[in-house]
């Protein structure tokens, strides 16, 4: 049975005990000396069961709600195949997840692709399987592309409109929804966003983001394409309210990535476990609930290198940004059938 999801918690350092046995009666006048007997090693918990179940993260992209349900459809569906056991977390941003792999508390994520080259980089993750996504053709490609949109209705229709504007970013280690609009936005006015715009925020999902152009909150918005086919069913006309003005891309597609050290067996029966999952019906609704994923296929973690170098021609501290973890989650929009 699937556990419900609980608090990550640092690491239990566990003090050995050691044991020392008295000699028998000293003879008058010689040394009384106990014997040394070794230190007894700490038991350890066997990864993959009800005490210590596998803790497999998911980035708050998009709806958390939505997020956690089918991550958990997902690890139940695991947890079945594989016979292990799971604890299903989403934590309240990119850098939360880096930082909880790095810490040993996350053994699988759903990376980002920036988020997991910097995982890579601090030598804290590998990837297991990268995600697949059906093309405008309907063909199952490796890459994606970003977005930048405005209302219909604002007379912007190109980037330099958005001079002086408000703008909502999605994440500040979003590879779609910061990474590469902020190179699109250096290429086009040859100006930082910090200084281009107005004012940006950092909206806590490429939806939120979106959301927050089309209720009037922002100006622009950054986002992968085309986050608003999800988000239909709660705005009807949102793909009329707002249009793109921007692509950027190809980008390598997201990772299913495991912290350093996690058993190479157990990594090969998930990874196994998944594809076969990706390929079944429940596991195609749940990871296009997901993530809007088609698809899962092995993949070199070499692709992920282009990335760092797109966030130095980005100019981004991804250290800097790592390290904020304490991120507030966005407060939930409401859900009007209409635009304002």
């Amino acid at each position: 049975m699937l556990r419900r999801p609980r608090a990550l918690i640092g690491g239990v350092t566990v003090a050995a005990l050691i044991v020392s046995a008295c000699g028998g009666a000293a003879q008058p006048g010689a040394p009384t000396t106990a014997p040394t007997t070794a230190p007894t090693a700490a038991p350890t918990q066997a990864l993959g069961t009800a005490d210590r179940p596998i803790v497999m993260a998911f980035v708050p992209s998009q709806d958390t709600a939505r997020v956690t349900a089918s991550g958990k459809a997902i690890a139940a569906s695991l947890e079945t195949s594989t016979g292990l056991k799971w604890d299903v977390t989403v934590p309240t941003s990119y850098a939360a997840t880096i930082e909880g792999m790095c810490a040993g508390q996350i053994d699988i994520a759903w990376l980002a692709p920036l988020s997991f080259a910097l995982a890579k980089q601090r030598n804290c993750a590998d990837v297991m399987l990268g995600t697949l996504r059906k093309d405008e053709s309907g063909k199952l490609s490796t890459t994606y592309n970003s977005q930048i949109l405005v209302r219909t209705d604002s007379g912007i229709n190109d980037i330099k409109g958005l001079k002086g504007k408000k703008f909502a970013f999605s994440d500040p280690l979003s590879t779609s929804g910061r990474l590469f609009p902020t190179i699109t936005v250096k290429n086009e006015t040859g100006e930082d966003p910090k200084t281009f715009f107005s004012e940006t925020i950092f909206a806590g999902g490429h939806d939120k983001a979106v959301i927050a152009l089309y209720q009037g909150t922002v100006d622009g918005a950054a986002s992968f394409i085309d986050v608003r086919t999800n988000l239909v069913k709660t705005f009807p006309d949102i793909m009329e309210k707002t249009k793109r003005i921007s692509t950027a891309g190809p980008i390598p597609n997201d990772t299913v990535s495991v912290r350093k050290n996690f058993p190479a067996e157990l990594t090969t029966k998930i990874q196994q476990a998944l594809i076969d999952y990706a390929k079944s019906t429940a596991g195609q609704t749940a990871l296009k609930s997901l993530y809007s994923i088609d698809g899962l296929d092995k993949v070199d973690a070499k692709v992920f290198d282009s990335v760092l170098e797109a966030a130095k021609i980005a100019g981004l501290d991804l250290e800097g940004e790592a390290k904020k973890t304490a991120r507030p989650v966005a407060t939930p929009a409401p859900s009007p059938t209409k635009s304002p």
